[in-house]
């Protein structure tokens, strides 16, 4: 009886993982794509656009750090 309990603990332990696994490989795909799509936006706009989405991108990024830091 116990090898039994051992061996079904065991096998969930290894489907959680490969749940966990699939989970987590589904959700990298999604940010992958999402990314291309963000950059196929970006790389669409005229150069003084894509300048100005930087800038705002980079300055939105460094407030986000900032208020981190506790500043």
């Amino acid at each position: 009886m116990d090898r039994f309990l051992r061996a079904a603990l065991l096998v969930a332990a290894a489907a959680a993982l490969a749940f966990a696994a699939a989970q987590l490989r589904e959700k990298h795909q999604e940010v992958s794509s999402t990314v291309d799509d963000i950059e196929g936006q970006v790389a669409a706009l005229d150069p003084a656009t894509r300048a100005a989405v930087l800038a705002r991108l980079g300055l939105d990024s460094a407030k986000v750090v900032h208020e981190r830091v506790g500043g």
